[in-house]
């Protein structure tokens, strides 16, 4: 998505106008006289800090030849003639997101990009005069200063888990007003309806019956926070069904539309990715051209995703038995068998959303479990257990560091400190495993050491990655994830 509309300014070769604004950014941007920069040179520099994955010789030859050879006869008459055709379809595809998303995006970054391009096809066009009314949506006071997300919000995922968090309290009744305003916002958060046209030819997924990371606006069904939001859901709805709890409860036709978006996400091997199914091989990614993100090309599949997704379809099959109940049942022992089969020899695994081990553990032992493995019966909760306690701090606590994500290996944050999210995530992938000693009682009565001023974790260590390296800000995250009523 971020490439179509690089792609357009490129083939337009736009150059917009030369402002005083645009002159300092140039001069506080580069640290060469912008007229002096060669930008052939230019453009194969990288950050050592942002160089993950270099660029291999193959790549180099190609993306050389592409430039030096073929760049100059598309460029050339009759032949541009090709390209014009090819903008105009970059722009049918731009304006698609954009519609289908309300001029929001699939994140921060092409929704800027897009914007450009909307701007350069029109300055006064109804398409830039939406974006520009979504902008504030990205923006937000952070404790030191203005900033803007890489995503819309969290406002479905985050809820869910609040949601979940009371369910797993007795404090259910006494905050009702609060759980059913919860309620009604998941309800209206659902997507009702699949992206309009031929949904192959626009290279989109089902989205019906799905939720997106942020608000049904947003369009992006995403599987695991369809999965923890149908479960937030399902429990809101079975203690309503004791005392009417919640009002009004979700139709059972809305809850099926849920189940058929999430069984659509399922791979061929029985586990799920992130927005989509793997469509390809790996092997593609030998044509990835970011040397900041590895593994991008190919929506890959996920122990925490498919963790979600396969306790979301045990809670529904546990409620509403009969529907879709043999493939349910099909995929819960392929998605299990998956997850046993990723974790590692020291009886990790390696989380990809989150930081990094903490984060893989807990969702991993709660597929398990959910799937009928007990500490007793599964080798590899036994493994995970041992791993989650060889990595605790003498404080009590977990501190794990993002650099965990960058070097696939578990990394304390500087200093050894403890931090409430990596221990939250540890303490209850412990107690999901069945192992409420005295000694996890100990280690989970020291919690409240790592809250600071207000009771608010700091969030100057966001703990949710996007790829391994942008930080999403998740200032409530560290507030609804420890949950502990589970215990």
């Amino acid at each position: 998505m971020v490439y179509l509309p690089m792609a357009y300014l490129y083939g337009k070769k736009f150059v917009g106008p030369i402002t005083p604004t645009i002159l300092a950014l140039r001069e506080e941007i580069y640290d060469t006289p912008y007229g002096e920069i060669g930008w052939s040179d230019a453009a194969n520099k990288c950050a050592k800090e942002d160089l993950v994955c270099p660029r291999t010789l193959l790549q180099n030859v190609f993306w050389t030849s592409l430039y030096r050879c073929v760049e100059p006869v598309l460029s050339s008459c009759p032949v541009n003639k090709l390209r014009e055709r090819a903008l105009g379809n970059l722009m049918d595809h731009i304006h698609y997101e954009d519609e289908n998303t309300q001029y929001l995006c699939i994140c921060s970054v092409n929704k800027a990009l897009n914007m450009v391009c909307c701007w350069v096809e029109d300055p006064n066009s109804d398409a830039f005069k939406r974006h520009l009314a979504r902008i504030p949506d990205f923006l937000w006071l952070s404790e030191d200063g203005m900033k803007a997300q890489i995503y819309d919000g969290c406002q479905s995922w985050e809820t869910s888990f609040i949601i979940q968090a009371f369910c797993a309290t007795d404090l259910v009744n006494e905050y009702a007003p609060t759980l059913q305003r919860a309620y009604e916002f998941m309800k209206n958060s659902q997507v009702l309806r699949n992206h309009p046209g031929d949904q192959s030819y626009w290279h989109r997924h089902r989205s019906k019956g799905s939720w997106t990371l942020s608000s049904a606006d947003n369009g992006w069904a995403v599987s695991d926070t369809t999965g923890e939001a149908l479960k937030a859901v399902l429990l809101l709805s079975k203690i309503s069904n004791k005392n009417n709890l919640i009002g009004d409860p979700i139709e059972r036709e809305r809850l099926h539309d849920a189940i058929d978006c999430l069984l659509s996400f399922v791979n061929k091997d029985g586990t799920f990715s992130t927005y989509e199914c793997k469509r390809t091989s790996s092997w593609i990614e030998i044509l990835n051209p970011c040397e900041s993100f590895p593994n991008m090309v190919v929506d890959y599949p996920y122990p925490e995703c498919t963790s979600s997704v396969l306790q979301a379809l045990i809670l529904f099959k546990e409620l509403y038995p009969g529907y879709r109940t043999e493939e349910i049942e099909t995929l819960v022992r392929n998605a299990a068998t998956f997850i046993e089969n990723r974790q590692q020899e020291d009886g990790s695994w390696l989380g990809t959303w989150g930081v990094c081990f903490t984060y893989g553990a807990f969702f991993s032992i709660k597929g398990l479990v959910a799937s009928g493995r007990t500490y007793k019966n599964s080798l590899s909760i036994r493994k995970a257990c041992h791993f989650i306690l060889s990595k605790q701090l003498s404080t009590g606590g977990w501190g794990e560091s993002h650099v965990s994500n960058e070097t696939q290996v578990y990394v304390n944050i500087k200093g050894d400190c403890a931090h409430a999210v990596n221990t939250a995530w540890a303490m209850l992938a412990l107690i999901y495993a069945g192992q409420r000693s005295n000694t996890i009682t100990s280690r989970c009565k020291r919690i409240d050491q790592y809250a600071v001023g207000d009771r608010r974790v700091s969030t100057t260590r966001a703990r949710r990655m996007l790829q391994l390296l942008p930080f999403l800000q998740l200032p409530k995250l560290p507030q609804l994830v420890p949950h502990l009523g589970s215990w």
